[in-house]
Order: structure tokens, then C-alpha cells, then sequence
């Protein structure tokens, strides 16, 4: 393993719109990226299409090298067997050679972001879960005091912990909570995400 072919991945994993609804479905189990990527986390959040589509558990993570794929390999990624595969690599990486590396990444959907609980405290989300989606797509719409909130939460996860350790005072949390709640409104409203309720009526979508 050359060292320069070493990435890695932090909270967020990208993939192509196309590919949302396999994973939803569960049909696509895993995804697989040219090069070695190094996970520092268990669980991520995964877009696609512009929007967050869901928070998934990284179940196992593999390293082969391109000529080591196998058609179970490619099934796990959504693909019908390891031709297809080499043909969406090649798309997406350009020339690959068959003693490249690859990294397959195993993961699970523990949460649809277009189905969340509208009865549940933030949706059913984690505080830090909301802090990281407004972070990155509602930058623009936060105060400077604001984006230092959501970037502490993203940090404890804690309500109680980022209204100690930003206000000195454990009855400001109403300060952190009225963050937490601008930010899913504006996030429901711009359509990133959605409640169980929206996606079943068709209602609070981002071209509605």
C-alpha cells in the first residue's frame, strides 16, 4: 500500500444521486472507492443528489486490489456482478489498472433523512446530526454565534456540554435549543430533509 494513496474520510460519504434509492432500499450495502481510505468514524452521514439522504453504520471495511473483485463484491455495491463495477470505476476514476487498490466500505442504514419522526425531539435526530447537515449546507443562513454553536454540538453531541463550555451556564441551554430549532426549520424548509408526514404527502420538498 503506497502511502500517497491513503485518504480519508471524515463524517460525510458522497455518492451519486443515482445511486440514493439502492441504498435506502438496501439493495446497495456498500461502496466501493479507488485507493486506500482510512474511516475515522463508525457512523456517517451519506449524500446524494444535492441533499442528505440518510446515517449509516460502516459494518466492515476491505482492501483489494482491483483484480481481487469479485462478483459478491459488486452485488454488495448495487451492481449485477464485477464487470458492471469495472465499468462504474472506470467512470468515475478514469483509467484503473488491476493491481490498483480499492477499499470496499460495508455499511448499514440506521436512519432515512426523508423519513424522520416529526413527533420525536429534533426529528429523532442526535444533536450533533443536525449541527453537522446545517453546517453544511446553511452556513449563509447563521449568525456567528450560531455556526460556533453548531460547530461545539458537532464536538459533544450535548446540549448541557456546549451551553457550559460557550455560555458558562448550564440554564442557557434555551440558547443552544433555539439553534438546534432554527436550524431543522430551515432545513425542512429548504427540503434537505424530511419527516415521515412530508414524505408520505408529498409536502415540504425543495421544489415543491
Amino acid at each position: 500500500m503506497v502511502p500517497h494513496q491513503v485518504k480519508f474520510l471524515g463524517r460525510h460519504l458522497m455518492v451519486k444521486g443515482e445511486y440514493v434509492d439502492d441504498i435506502l432500499s438496501g439493495k446497495k450495502k456498500a461502496t466501493i472507492r479507488l485507493g486506500i481510505v482510512r474511516l475515522r468514524y463508525k457512523e456517517l452521514i451519506v449524500h446524494g443528489g444535492g441533499r442528505p439522504v440518510a446515517k449509516v453504520r460502516v459494518t466492515n471495511v476491505r482492501y483489494k486490489r482491483v483484480v481481487e473483485l469479485t462478483d459478491e463484491d459488486a452485488k454488495l455495491d448495487g451492481f449485477k456482478n464485477k464487470e458492471e463495477l469495472l465499468e462504474a470505476l472506470k467512470k468515475a476514476y478514469g483509467e484503473i489498472k488491476p493491481n490498483d487498490y480499492v477499499t470496499i466500505i460495508e455499511f448499514e442504514v440506521i436512519q432515512d433523512l426523508s423519513k424522520l419522526e416529526p413527533q420525536h425531539p429534533y426529528l429523532g435526530l442526535e444533536p450533533a446530526d443536525v449541527a453537522r447537515l446545517a453546517l453544511r449546507y446553511l452556513k449563509d443562513k447563521m449568525t456567528k454565534e450560531e455556526i460556533d454553536v453548531l460547530t461545539d454540538l458537532t464536538r459533544t453531541n450535548s446540549i448541557r456540554a456546549t451551553a457550559v463550555r460557550l455560555f458558562g451556564d448550564l440554564n442557557k441551554r434555551w440558547r443552544v435549543r433555539k439553534v438546534l430549532r432554527k436550524a431543522l426549520r430551515l432545513l425542512l424548509q429548504e427540503g434537505y430533509i424530511k419527516t415521515q408526514q412530508h414524505s408520505e404527502t408529498g409536502k415540504g420538498g425543495k421544489n415543491d
